[in-house]
């Protein structure tokens, strides 16, 4: 079975939006643009490519990221693409591809973080507490029984 795993470093372009589906599940997005910059060996000067991703965060870390990141913010991502489709209102079919983020993290290349940990959430998380060594159950997302895959969150 291939895996489907990307992780990314980047800067978060647009601060951490938190929402909730009506069934009460925690979800933030944010944007993230990735730089990539080289030499280029005919003329010695540099170039370089920004790529910009849509990043999703569920359960207790979506509220953890929404608390913690701000626009600017210098971060590892570490989750699964997940392609999404959907029709306008004028009927033009759309699509995007967007990171479900399983990890984030500041990038300490640059910078110092003070990290705290959060005191373990029972029952409404789905186990994905603050901390403890229970053993998560799933990746984050639709797989983990937290929410109804039908339900879009936003």
């Amino acid at each position: 079975m291939p895996d489907n795993t990307v992780t990314v470093v980047g800067n978060v372009t647009r601060d951490p939006e938190l929402r909730f589906t009506p069934s009460g599940q925690a979800v933030a997005s944010f944007g993230l643009a990735v730089n990539r910059r080289w030499q280029n060996r005919s003329n010695q000067e540099w170039e370089e490519q920004t790529s910009f991703f849509d990043v999703k965060c569920w359960a207790q870390m979506a509220e953890n990221v929404s608390e913690s990141l701000a626009r600017g913010s210098r971060v590892i991502v570490s989750g699964r693409l997940e392609q999404r489709s959907w029709e306008t209102e004028n009927g033009e079919k759309r699509s995007k591809i967007e990171i479900v983020a399983d990890e984030v993290a500041p990038s300490l290349r640059w910078a110092t973080a003070d990290v705290k940990k959060n005191e373990r959430r029972e029952g409404g998380s789905g186990g994905q507490g603050g901390g403890g060594s229970a053993p998560r159950p799933v990746a984050n997302g639709p797989a983990d029984g937290g929410w109804d895959s039908s339900e879009e969150p936003f």
